[in-house]
């Protein structure tokens, strides 16, 4: 660039504080910081930091200005990264939305938020185009110059005339994302410049993250996991990212070859995906340093599997938006690991409580409950939620789990899907830990049913790898688990529904063979 613009000049004099304006401040940073892999470009940290102050000011110059929400509908690369980072460093609100959403979901996330614009790619996003339009918000284009240069452009600006610049506050949010609930209204989580940083340096520092390390990005930018868990947290340690638009087992080695990546971070689903692909090629040595997990539980044979492949550790940790992504984490060694758990505590404070918030002693099965810096303060604009889902400043995760003597926090699944046999609670990952520890089992998922004599029965549905019968099945869980908690039904299906974070679906499945006897 030839000319320093207004915002530039605020961003490089800014003092920066609590916000993300920090976030790629490492003192010891390498010299490349994104890489696009095929052929995509590789910026300095400097060219990255150069290319968001230019998208501030484009931003600027449309109206955007502090407080303001804008969503983004971008695939993972150099645009996502470039116009979230432009708009929290002018101090507005970005709002990722799942680019395979429908138009009706994104006409509810785009109202909801009251966003003032929606930022896509060139002649893509139709149903987040058409969304947008129905509700009279521009639609801008984050096009990639022959340069890797970063335009965002747009025949109709939000305002006539530009934006006042003005840095981001610590307490501003910085982040507006809707939770993938599986049924009801979602929710919408505020996220402040505290918050993300609280959670970015506390990651940075659990897994001893410096500038030798890189990440492969194989999670949606879109969600905490992505954007905080493995991009942000690698940015803020001074290493590099290499952004690949989608997660493809095919090109997975080839990248981490090429660019020799330290680490990456992701859930289950994919971590089983790597494994044949590595069985697939032969693949064995790699340049990994560790392997994370999170956002799904992360069964014992397929921890075991992973490490036995690859020769690294692997970690498995706990997350969740509302507490900007993680809240515990099992330590590389030297430090403690136990398989079956989530580790302990990072960043917040964990208790397990009783249904009228109580604290309850090691040992003991309840809620798991969180405070601490990272978390949210509050859903927006939905008090019944608020009312339901705090214990006084303490959030309440909907997640049922014991913690032991030393910390260690090991989660029995959602409180609503905790299936009720007679008086006896089933925990659905118990009974898919030994599903999935069957030689022919791919993937599992545990769901209640209703039944006129216990109240609800234990159904299960799998994906297998090779053959087996739903008897062969039936009857190896009837020898690992305790009678009542073996499936009474065993399904085997081609595939299990998730979410667009990997996270099985377990109402879908119960509704769909509800009726099935």
């Amino acid at each position: 660039m030839n000319e320093t613009t207004p915002v530039q000049r605020d961003i490089m004099n800014a003092p920066f504080g609590d916000t993300l304006l920090n976030v790629l401040a490492s003192e010891g940073r390498r010299e490349h910081a994104i890489i696009v892999p095929d052929g995509g470009p590789c910026l300095t940290y400097a060219e990255l930091a150069a290319r968001i102050g230019t998208v501030a000011e484009a931003l600027r110059q449309n109206g955007i200005s502090r407080g303001d929400r804008v969503a983004i509908v971008l695939p993972n690369g150099l645009e996502f990264v470039t116009v979230f980072l432009a708009l929290t460093w002018i101090g507005a609100v970005a709002a990722p939305l799942n680019p395979a959403c429908t138009e009706p979901e994104h006409r509810f996330c785009i109202e909801d938020a009251a966003a003032r614009a929606a930022v896509v790619l060139p002649a893509s996003a139709a149903a987040a185009r058409a969304a947008a339009a129905s509700l009279a918000v521009p639609v801008w284009d984050a096009r990639l110059g022959s340069d890797a240069q970063v335009f965002v452009e747009s025949a109709q600006p939000f305002r006539a005339s530009p934006a006042t610049v003005e840095m981001p506050r610590p307490d501003d949010i910085a982040l507006f994302l809707h939770t993938s609930g599986t049924t009801g209204r979602p929710k919408a989580v505020p996220l402040t410049h505290r918050n993300l940083m609280h959670s970015v340096r506390t990651i940075h520092a659990t897994y001893q993250l410096t500038a030798a390390d890189t990440s492969l990005i194989v999670m949606p930018l879109f969600h905490v996991h992505g954007l905080l868990g493995a991009a942000l947290a690698s940015l803020n340690a001074g290493g590099a990212i290499v952004v690949p638009p989608r997660f493809s087992a095919r090109s997975f080695f080839g990248h981490c070859a090429q660019h020799r990546v330290t680490w990456y971070s992701a859930v289950p689903t994919i971590h089983r995906t790597v494994l044949q692909r590595a069985a697939e090629e032969n693949v064995a040595a790699t340049s990994l340093r560790f392997i994370r997990s999170c956002s799904a539980a992360l069964a014992p044979e397929l921890w075991t599997r992973l490490e036995t492949r690859f020769a690294v550790p692997v970690v498995q940790a706990y997350g969740m938006t509302e507490a900007s992504h993680q809240m515990a984490s099992n330590r590389l060694p030297p430090g403690p690991r136990k398989h079956g758990t989530v580790g302990t505590a990072t960043g917040v404070t964990i208790t397990i409580r009783d249904e009228r918030g109580g604290v309850l002693p090691a040992g003991a099965r309840g809620e798991v409950v969180i405070e601490g810096p990272s978390v949210t303060s509050g859903y927006y604009d939905n008090p019944q939620a608020n009312a339901a889902a705090f214990f006084g400043s303490c959030l309440r995760t909907g997640d049922e789990g014991v913690l032991d003597g030393d910390g260690f926090l090991t989660l029995a699944g959602r409180i609503k899907e905790m299936i009720n046999r007679g008086g006896e609670k089933i925990s659905p990952m118990e009974v898919e830990a030994v599903l999935t520890a069957h030689p022919a089992v791919a993937e599992a998922a545990c769901f209640g049913v209703p039944d006129p004599k216990y109240g609800e029965e234990v159904h299960a549905a799998v994906v297998l790898k090779s053959e087996a019968s739903e008897r062969d099945l039936l009857v190896f869980c009837q020898d690992h688990l305790a009678r009542f908690k073996a499936p009474k039904r065993l399904y085997i299906v081609s595939d299990l529904p998730h979410t667009s974070t990997g996270k099985i679906q377990r109402q879908p499945l119960a509704a769909r063979f509800r009726t099935r006897e």
